[in-house]
């Protein structure tokens, strides 16, 4: 079986009296996209900082691709490749001069690795456009290209499609897994909860705390009990306040245009549409629903 590539023991990290990550430990297997999700200020970051060794931990330890993160950062930060959520790209050169000057910083002088960068991100055809004039999607796909230039085996993205439309988030990903699938190891921080469902693991924080790591279907069946429903009905609020105080619904709650149910096994359609009914509200329709991550997530949070 193969070394991990990430080791993670109770490592911490506190500002003051501020535990930002709060004694987190986890394995990182070759070839694995491990999803990290969390609000704002959960300690995503300031974890990645540390397994770069640009945040010295206050307690615990980690290594990366076998050295340690603490004592041996400058051979953590020349074998791996980051993209931080502001990358510093350079808008008055163009893509392939940016390509050029990252790679240097790497001592990578070699034009076909360069070459092979841009060809991976889809950036072989723009390499003369200046920066400026790049999509905030093509951007991030330069900021990936930059991270890629020196053949990284172990990738920590930050928020890599924060700000660009569905269709170029589609795309990164499609980039993502062609990535695993020649062997990267990829760590990647996200807000989008259906991004998080194309990984093969998933972290979720909160305040610090490690509160689960697993597959995206073993999360659902352990932190998701009972059965989603989908309810097609209005008023919407007089239905939503009925479900509320109904007791085998262990979660009720607006999505876009109907209401979300999770509820106990033994609650059925007809308890439901008989609810509703007592409420006031007609029911157009009722349908089995999926369990989400962001389920799992609310679940796991309000503990």
């Amino acid at each position: 079986m193969s070394e991990p590539v990430i080791v993670v023991d109770h490592l911490t990290r506190r500002f003051g009296d501020f535990v930002a990550v709060n004694e987190v430990s986890f394995e990182v297997q070759p070839g694995e996209i491990i999803g990290y999700l969390g609000p704002n200020g959960s300690g995503k970051t300031t974890t990645f900082r540390m397994l770069l060794g640009l945040l010295t931990p206050s307690l615990g330890s980690a290594s990366v691709l076998g050295f340690d993160v603490h004592r041996q950062a400058e051979q953590v930060r020349s074998r791996v490749g980051y993209m931080s959520q502001k990358f510093a790209i350079y808008d008055d050169l163009t893509v392939w001069e940016n390509l050029q000057f990252y790679g240097g910083i790497y001592g990578i002088t070699d034009k076909s690795r360069i070459e092979e960068s841009a060809r991976l991100v889809g950036l072989a055809d723009q390499r003369s456009i200046l920066t400026r004039e790049l999509s905030v999607g093509w951007r991030q796909r330069l900021a990936l290209g930059i991270a890629l230039v020196h053949n990284p085996r172990l990738l920590f993205l930050d928020e890599p499609t924060s700000g660009v439309d569905p269709s170029a988030r589609r795309t990164f990903w499609d980039l993502i897994y062609g990535l695993a699938a020649e062997g990267v190891t990829i760590l990647v921080t996200t807000h989008y909860m259906d991004e998080a469902e194309y990984c093969h693991r998933v972290a979720m924080m909160k305040d610090g705390n490690l509160l689960a790591l697993d597959t995206p279907i073993a999360l659902k069946e352990r932190f998701v009990p009972g059965k989603v429903w989908e309810l097609y009905t209005s008023p919407l609020l007089e239905g939503l306040a009925a479900l509320e105080q109904t007791p085998s619904v262990l979660r009720a709650g607006l999505s876009g245009d109907h209401l979300r149910v999770i509820a106990e096994p033994g609650l059925g359609e007809e308890t439901l549409r008989a609810v509703l009914d007592q409420a006031g509200a007609r029911v157009e329709s009722i349908q089995s629903g999926e369990p989400t991550l962001e389920d799992v997530f609310i679940n796991l949070a309000k503990n």
